[in-house]
């Protein structure tokens, strides 16, 4: 079913950024499938909300995994695009995912580090404890969130950009994503999602030069990423 611009979840919005809670299946940017791409229908929401006539130019900063959800940022003008561009190539953002695993990890905390090394043919990444040929070093920051009923919820912290990262790294110390059949899950999610959400991403705004914090929640129809989000507020 083609989506429209009406069902698409807007963050935020300015005359040169366009914030998305990306949906799990939704792809960013298009690929050799022909689905349509999130960027696509930000582009019709963009044209029918200010009645633009043509094209509208929306540029893609950055992606996340098809099966993920969770916070992307579109510039919606070229000097905008040229400075998130150098921005996210300088890793002068700050990223937070969830992410739900099988497993508990040993500890309640730590930094992982590994040489991921990436096959396009699998369009997969492996780990290695040490560095290896072709290999690209990867690091994160885990803590545990919540223990659910038969999983364990993790926010991380990227520390590095890699293919696949978060899913490789994640499932090199036993903690398989629910649902990623392609690092081992015991299943897969009746909607093909993964349990692997960017939560938050924090930057400087491109052009105004001020601090901008964004957050997007989990889908709460998923009974998971709802017992979740309750543990969160009961934290809180």
């Amino acid at each position: 079913m083609r989506s429209t611009p009406e069902n698409i979840d807007i963050i935020y919005e300015d005359n040169h950024l366009l914030v998305v809670n990306k949906r799990a299946g939704d792809l960013v940017q298009g690929d050799q499938t022909g689905d349509e791409p999130l960027v696509e229908i930000a582009k019709a929401y963009i044209g029918n909300k200010y009645n633009k006539p043509g094209k509208v130019f929306l540029g893609v900063v950055h992606r996340l995994d098809r099966p993920t959800s969770g916070v992307v940022v579109f510039a919606r003008t070229s000097k905008a695009l040229s400075r998130l561009n150098a921005m996210f190539q300088k890793r002068e953002t700050e990223k937070t995912y969830w992410a739900v695993v099988e497993h508990s990890p040993e500890a309640k905390q730590a930094q992982l580090t590994h040489f991921l090394v990436r096959n396009p043919k699998q369009n997969k990444s492996y780990a290695h404890p040490k560095e290896v040929a072709n290999s690209k070093q990867a690091s994160l920051s885990y803590k545990v969130l919540a223990q659910l009923k038969n999983y364990t919820a993790l926010e991380i912290e990227l520390h590095t950009g890699r293919h696949h990262q978060i899913r490789t790294q994640l499932a090199a110390i036993g903690c398989v994503i629910k649902g990623d059949l392609k690092y081992g899950a015991k299943r897969s999610n009746p909607d093909g999602s993964i349990h692997l959400h960017a939560y938050r991403l924090a930057l400087i705004h491109p052009v105004k030069k001020t601090p901008l914090d964004f957050l997007a929640i989990p889908n709460t129809a998923d009974p998971i990423w709802a017992a979740l989000i309750e543990s969160d507020k009961a934290r809180a």
